[in-house]
């Protein structure tokens, strides 16, 4: 059986999060005509990873970072409030799957997450929160929990879903080979030769097709309103991602090369089949794992609320 896949490296129209949704709606329709039956998008799409993170001064450009949080505090996704809705139409309007990343906004709460949602034409299969942020992505978002450490079943096997660098986590790739997983989405910032080489290492490792990208950006596809961007930001043509969209067979070999430095969509035909057949030599946790010798344990309960003493009696926040 071979189906055909869509991996996207198009920027979203950042800190705008109803002309992105509209712009992701436009591609899945182009993917769709395409004959396309998932379709992935890079981390946080919604409304655009905030590149900037990693050009301010720890410290010294406080007022600044906080303008630009806001811009994101205003623009992120609200679950509760239906903003994912324009998606979920989508999917059922195509009958098809679609990955996307966005910054998150609990109701009620200042925190930013960093998510990821799969969704289908029944609603929403999988939803979680990375991990991890890395480096100054800590002052951005705050660290999620292993409620969405799952694979779901699809008509593409079973799907799972890790950010970035949740990527390099080995506890955290082996709970999703545990589950039987025939198939990893791993949107990302990251780019290039040593990034493509771990996704060729999980699909090798993990007997699963990957599919990789991140969004290919230029200086120039920031808003001009943007606090500062000239300084920040000086050569407009300067590419701040390659984008690199790939798609990687359960042999760890390149099924699809990388889409780099262009705006575009890649397209593969993949046989899902082929990766519980590549396990038949290499399965990590099946016949090749010691479970008399290692054990791992998930807690997938999401992470408890605040607490707080009021008179005599604790209660939750």
């Amino acid at each position: 059986m071979s189906v055909t896949v869509a991996v996207t490296t198009h920027p979203p129209v950042y800190l705008d999060r109803a002309r992105s949704l509209a712009r992701a709606r436009e591609l899945a329709a182009e993917a769709a005509a395409r004959g396309a039956a998932l379709m992935l998008f890079p981390e946080t799409w919604i409304p655009g990873y905030p590149v900037w993170v990693w050009q301010l001064r720890p410290g010294a450009e406080r007022p600044l970072a906080s303008r630009l949080h806001a811009r994101l505090l205003a623009e992120a996704v609200d679950l509760e409030a239906g903003h994912l809705d324009p998606l979920l139409e989508a999917a059922r309007t195509h009958r098809m799957l679609l990955a996307i990343g966005f910054h998150e906004r609990p109701r009620g709460g200042g925190t930013l997450y960093n998510s990821m949602a799969l969704i289908g034409p029944e609603g929403v299969l999988l939803h979680r929160r990375k991990l991890m942020p890395t480096h100054p992505e800590r002052l951005v978002w705050g660290m999620g929990d292993g409620q969405g450490l799952a694979t779901v079943p699809t008509p593409l096997g079973r799907i799972g879903m890790l950010i970035c660098w949740e990527n390099y986590m080995p506890l955290a790739r082996y709970a999703l080979y545990a589950q039987g997983l025939d198939l990893l989405l791993a949107p990302t910032w990251d780019f290039g030769e040593l990034w493509i080489a771990s996704l060729r290492h999980i699909a090798r490792e993990g007997g699963c097709w990957v599919l990789g990208t991140a969004t290919a950006l230029r200086a120039r596809d920031l808003p001009a309103d943007l606090p500062e961007r000239d300084r920040l930001f000086p050569d407009p043509e300067a590419w701040l991602n390659d984008g690199d969209a790939v798609v990687v067979r359960p042999t760890g070999r390149l099924h699809a090369p990388p889409l780099s430095r262009r705006a575009g969509i890649l397209y593969a035909d993949i046989d899902p089949d082929q990766a519980p057949r590549a396990r038949r030599l290499l399965d990590v946790a099946g016949h090749y794992a010691r479970p008399d010798i290692f054990r791992l344990e998930v807690d997938r309960r999401p992470r408890p609320a605040a607490r707080f003493r009021d008179g005599d009696g604790a209660s939750e926040a």
